[in-house]
Formats: structure tokens, C-alpha cells, sequence
């Protein structure tokens, strides 16, 4: 048997509906069979970044910005520390207004030499079935893309 691939969904949800997408991504990619866990950012590990081979990360856009300074310290602070050059990456999040958050992520992963899937998922407000579905094919793609890397 050989070495279980892994990816990590990362978010920061204010209001649960960016929680409810990463959950339905991490859905997508179990279903997929590679190791994953959703986990809040203010509980995530740097090992645990540092061992999966696919990060997604959701915000809430709020205000026109992320979250500011929780999710910027952590893109700049944590994310940097494990290197993520060469992973793949992922990014989305819910909004009510103008949601440039998760296009703010991906345009991090990107500076940080990951390899950032698109479309970028943004959804408003809270997610419907079909945006779930949508969520879930989304970490179907990260799985998938995992696997034929790792071939």
C-alpha cells in the first residue's frame, strides 16, 4: 500500500456559511479516498499544513477586506513558515457584498509558489444545495489532481 495523500481545508467563518463550504469541499475530496481534514484556522497546526499536499483556505469577505488581520497573519505568518511552494492550493469563501477575500488568498498562494486551482469559489451568502454541490465537485477536482501528480 503505498503513502496516503493528504490535503487540509483551512476557513474562517464568522457566520457558518464558509464553514458549510469547507466542510462540503473536504466531502468532495474523502470521497475521492485521500486523507482530509476541515479544520478552523484558529485550530490548525503548522504539521498539519506542513504534511498535506493540497491546502485550501475559505475567508468571509467582510467589508471589502479578509478578515483583516487573522487570516493575513496567518497567510503571512503561518502559511509561510511550512513553505508551501509546489502544493496545491485552494481558495474560496462566502460574502454578502463584494467578496474579494478568496481572490486575496489565491493571489497569496500564488506569491507563495503554490499551485492554485481555479475558479476561485466565492458564494453569496448562506449556500444553497446546488453551491454545496458545487463545493463538493470543487475538492473532487483537488483530489483528482492530487492523485494524478502523485502517478
Amino acid at each position: 500500500m503505498g503513502i496516503r495523500l493528504k490535503a487540509i481545508v483551512v476557513y474562517l467563518s464568522t457566520s457558518g456559511n464558509t464553514k458549510a463550504m469547507a466542510e462540503a469541499i473536504a466531502s468532495g475530496i474523502e470521497s475521492r479516498n485521500v486523507d482530509v481534514k476541515a479544520v478552523s484556522f484558529y485550530d490548525v497546526k503548522p504539521e498539519e499544513l506542513n504534511e498535506a499536499e493540497a491546502i485550501a483556505i475559505g475567508a468571509s469577505t467582510f467589508d471589502h477586506e479578509m478578515l483583516s488581520l487573522p487570516m493575513d497573519k496567518f497567510m503571512n505568518e503561518t502559511l509561510v513558515s511550512v513553505n508551501p511552494k509546489g502544493k496545491i492550493g485552494v481558495a474560496f469563501g462566502s460574502y454578502g457584498w463584494s467578496g474579494e477575500t478568496p481572490i486575496l488568498i489565491a493571489e497569496k498562494m500564488r506569491d507563495m509558489g503554490m499551485a492554485v486551482l481555479d475558479p476561485v469559489l466565492r458564494i453569496l451568502d448562506k449556500p444553497t444545495d446546488k453551491d454545496l454541490q458545487e463545493c463538493k465537485r470543487l475538492g473532487v477536482d483537488v483530489a483528482e489532481k492530487l492523485k494524478h501528480r502523485s502517478e
